[in-house]
């Protein structure tokens, strides 16, 4: 069985994670979305909020698919979270090139940690690239439209997150 593991903080899950989650399910019979505890980054949303979000999303592209995505939080290295959850292959979403020099970095760490794991590069679709999660808070926070980056259910979390 190939199983896959996404990882990252979906503190929002956005189009650009779920377009990386819709190709990634034809490379794996498995993937597990790793989300991220990361309490450095400050979160809008609580884990069991991202982890509902991320579950809700996946739920359909489960069901389109055919294939099993699992929601799997984790606060410890990515390498062991992977070798956790019985993973072969990482998969990590890339947008742009600044993306990339940091990712590179972390390939380079975890082969050195576990070179039986590899890691797999999937660029968002050209009308997703540009969307980060950081953003789309940022515009929810100041009251703008973020229709065009997330879902219906993420927009309306963002907007009563927003009224709290």
């Amino acid at each position: 069985m190939r199983i896959g593991l996404y990882p990252g903080t979906f503190d929002p899950i956005t189009l650009g994670h779920i377009d990386i989650i819709q190709r990634a399910m034809a490379l794996v019979d498995r993937l597990v979305i790793g989300v991220a505890i990361n309490r450095d980054k400050g979160p809008m949303f609580s884990l069991e909020e991202r982890v509902a979000m991320v579950e809700a999303e996946c739920a359909a592209i489960q069901a389109k698919t055919g294939g099993e995505i699992v929601v799997h939080p984790f606060e410890n290295l990515l390498i062991d979270c992977a070798r956790d959850v019985g993973a072969g292959i990482i998969i990590r979403g890339l947008r742009a090139v600044a993306d990339f020099e940091y990712e590179f970095q972390m390939v380079g760490m975890n082969r050195a940690l576990d070179a039986s794991i590899e890691t797999v590069f999937m660029m968002a679709d050209a009308r997703r690239q540009a969307i980060a999660s950081k953003l789309v808070k940022e515009i929810a926070r100041l009251g703008g439209d973020v229709s065009k980056f997330v879902t219906p259910p993420v927009q309306a979390a963002l907007q009563t997150h927003r009224k709290r």
